[in-house]
């Protein structure tokens, strides 16, 4: 990343001919973007040590182990679900370490928990780390001169057309997402299975379509009431309650259960080595108590994005501002305290008294919070002034065009009206390459918004396929495979997990290509 931004910059200078000032000023915008993402990310990782050291996170995984002894229910239940708001809360690859070493425990073989700890990375992704993705990806990787110029063209706010790409995301999400559960089974029994049959996962599908509807409705009508911060968090949250009291009054559940073959017939690249502390804790404390923090970081959410309560207003007028840095056009701003990270910070704060944890431990989770944020740190602080440079070399001496735009334009001429079908693979291929669904949007979003304007089509879809394309490209990211694979000590199956997920992430982007062109040409959105 180092290397990309200098040659960026120095492309910039010599081809755009974008002046010193400029290339200096935009790197400056980009550090405010990259502060707004390391305080998400090391807020949402210390919240998630807090509980992991409080042993409200260990208490959260003995809750599950009881509810049923049928295998595929526990994945729709425990990854799906669960995952899905750990995603929702943390975001940045959490779920998949979060939830395999809990199937793990619950005596899934490790790489069948891999592979599961990433196909939950999807439907949820776009929404996760409190709508991350989309209030700092897609917002960071649009503003800029050609943005702004459209929205004064079409009479909107910023606010108005991110709330309008969240509710088109929320859509194809919903739409193609609630296969997701079936998926993950039949991909369990298919290759874990005895028999290795798809049927054995297909037999399960009425309450595995009940469980992806008891996700994807309210994570809709929560993106379209209540905005980005919301979907996969009070989705899954909404979700989990059903799905659990249908679980134990036998709703549409089979007859039979199904299970793994015996432990002594498990292949030797199925198995791993568990390691974690937190299996030691103590947990002694009530569900209700080990779920309070989150209850409370989903009320303080939602108390500051109603605007009838005045809070929102109040926090967002705490910024930090640098107009016209160094004499340019360029400005940059951030608001902390309006982030979802202020919210994240004051919830593990909360979990000290709630869960009566001891300083000792929280320190603890401090210390491996900053360590996370550090690694994730160093990648971030050259790669969005690369992407803000790249954005901003429209301000040149030559009046000529940005770089995503002049891409654009070429790719409008030789692609054409056919361009919604592959918008949401470039998403896939920037979360395959960094990892990040929110990395992705900053990348790409400004060429999908200026494919879109070169030809006359719904601006807000194309960067919502760009999004949710992203989404998906989470379940063959690299270095969240690598992460999931560590937390149960499975080394040197990367390539077979991903050789797996890549079956799931074609059926998502088929399935979004698809939508994608019904969407603009057919219904004229």
């Amino acid at each position: 990343m180092p290397f990309v931004f200098l040659l960026t910059a120095i492309i910039a200078s010599l081809a755009w001919q974008m002046s010193l000032p400029n290339i200096l000023a935009s790197s400056i915008q980009g550090l405010f973007i990259t502060f707004n993402i390391l305080f998400i990310i090391f807020a949402a990782i210390l919240l998630l040590n807090t509980m992991k050291h409080s042993g409200g996170v260990l208490v959260i995984r003995h809750g599950f182990s009881s509810i049923s002894d049928d295998r595929r229910v526990q994945v729709i239940i425990i990854c799906w679900l669960f995952g899905s708001f750990i995603e929702g809360a943390s975001g940045f690859g959490t779920p998949a370490a979060i939830v395999a070493p809990l199937l793990v425990a619950l005596g899934f073989p490790a790489m069948t928990a891999v592979m599961l700890g990433m196909m939950v990375q999807s439907t949820p992704v776009t929404f996760g780390a409190v709508g991350t993705p989309i209030l700092i990806g897609v917002r960071g990787g649009l503003e800029g001169p050609a943005m702004l110029t459209d929205l004064v063209a079409n009479g909107m706010t910023m606010e108005q057309y991110i709330q309008q790409v969240t509710v088109y995301a929320a859509m194809l999400h919903a739409i193609v997402g609630t296969l997701m559960p079936t998926l993950m089974v039949m991909m369990m029994t298919r290759f874990f299975g005895d028999k290795q049959s798809w049927t054995e996962g297909l037999s399960i599908f009425p309450f595995a379509l009940f469980s992806g509807v008891a996700f994807t409705l309210p994570y809709f009508l929560t993106g379209y009431f209540l905005g980005p911060e919301f979907p996969s968090l009070l989705g899954a949250l909404i979700g989990l309650g059903i799905v659990l009291l249908a679980t134990r009054s036998g709703f549409l559940l089979p007859k039979e259960s199904w299970q793994f073959p015996s432990r002594d017939k498990w292949p030797e690249h199925w198995l791993g080595k568990l390691t974690g502390s937190d299996e030691e804790a103590e947990h002694t404390m009530s569900l209700l108590r080990a779920w309070t923090p989150y209850v409370l970081l989903v009320a303080l959410l939602i108390i500051s994005r109603l605007p009838e309560l005045g809070l929102g207003e109040v926090l967002k007028a705490i910024k930090l501002n640098w107009d016209s840095i160094f004499g340019t056009t360029i400005s940059a701003s951030t608001s902390p305290l309006y982030l979802p990270a202020f919210m994240l910070l004051v919830a593990s704060l909360l979990t000290i008294p709630i869960h009566r944890m001891r300083l000792d431990k929280y320190k603890l989770a401090l210390h491996e919070s900053t360590i996370t944020l550090l690694s994730a740190g160093f990648v971030l602080v050259f790669t969005v002034p690369m992407v803000r440079i790249y954005i901003n070399s429209g301000i040149n001496e030559l009046a000529i065009v940005s770089m995503p735009i002049a891409l654009a334009q070429w790719v409008s001429i030789h692609v054409g009206q056919v361009w919604p079908l592959f918008a949401p693979v470039i998403g896939a291929l920037g979360a395959f390459i960094a990892g990040s669904n929110t990395v992705s949007n900053l990348m790409f979003v400004q060429f999908q918004f200026s494919i879109a304007q070169s030809l006359s089509i719904s601006t807000a879809m194309i960067v919502a396929l760009q999004a949710v394309g992203a989404a998906a490209g989470n379940m063959i990211a690299i270095h969240n495979v690598v992460a999931a694979s560590a937390t149960v000590g499975l080394l040197g199956q990367e390539g077979a997990t991903l050789r797996r997920t890549l079956l799931p992430l074609i059926y998502y982007l088929t399935a979004l290509g698809v939508l994608g062109l019904v969407f603009i040409h057919l219904l004229q959105i």
